[in-house]
C-alpha cells in the first residue's frame, strides 16, 4: 500500500480500517472508523481535502479526488463506492450506494438514502434528492428508493464490506 503525506499533510486512518496492499492513500485524507480501501483504489488528497465518515468502503479500482483550491470531497457514513467509480470534488451524504463504474463530478451533492446506478454520470453541480435513485448519462432521477432497498442494499453492502475486510486482517 502507498500511504504518504503530500505538502506536509498526512492521511489520518484509524487502526480499524483496512487498506489493501496495492491501494493508494495520499495527502489530506481523513477516514472514520471501519472504512476499507480495496485493491487498486486511489484516494488522492493532494490538491484539496478528502473527509470520509464511518463504514465507508472504496471498492477495487475506485478513485476519489478533488479539485485544486475549489472543490473538496466529503463522504458521509455508511457509504459504498462501487468498483471503478470516480468520486470527484463532491459531497456524498450518509447511507449512499455509488454504483460500479459511475462518475460523480465536481460540486455535486448526493443526499442521504440514495443510490447512483452503475455506469451513471452525475454531471457538475447536480443535486441528487434524498431517497432517490439516479441513473443514466447524464444521470437523472428514475424513481424514489424503497425502505427495502435502503436496508437490503445500502446497509447490507456497507455491513458486508466490514466483514470482508475482517477476512484480510486476520493473522
Amino acid at each position: 500500500m502507498i500511504i504518504k503525506p503530500v505538502n506536509g499533510k498526512h492521511p489520518q486512518i484509524p487502526d480499524n480500517c483496512f487498506i489493501a496492499e496495492n491501494a493508494t492513500v495520499v495527502g489530506e485524507v481523513t477516514m472514520g472508523n471501519d472504512c476499507s480501501v480495496w485493491f487498486n483504489a486511489v484516494i488522492r488528497g493532494d490538491v484539496h481535502y478528502i473527509k470520509m465518515g464511518d463504514k465507508v468502503n472504496v471498492q477495487d479500482g475506485a478513485v476519489i479526488h478533488a479539485t485544486y483550491q475549489a472543490s473538496p470531497t466529503t463522504i458521509g457514513n455508511n457509504v459504498s463506492i462501487g468498483h471503478n467509480a470516480i468520486v470527484h470534488g463532491c459531497t456524498i451524504k450518509d447511507h449512499v450506494l455509488i454504483g460500479m463504474g459511475s462518475i460523480i463530478m465536481d460540486d455535486c451533492v448526493v443526499e442521504s438514502n440514495s443510490i447512483i446506478a452503475a455506469g451513471a454520470v452525475v454531471t457538475k453541480n447536480t443535486h441528487v434528492e434524498a431517497g432517490s435513485i439516479y441513473a443514466g448519462i447524464p444521470a437523472k432521477k428514475v424513481k424514489d428508493i424503497s425502505e427495502e432497498l435502503i436496508h437490503g442494499e445500502i446497509n447490507r453492502i456497507a455491513t458486508n464490506y466490514i466483514t470482508y475486510a475482517s477476512w484480510f486482517q486476520e493473522d
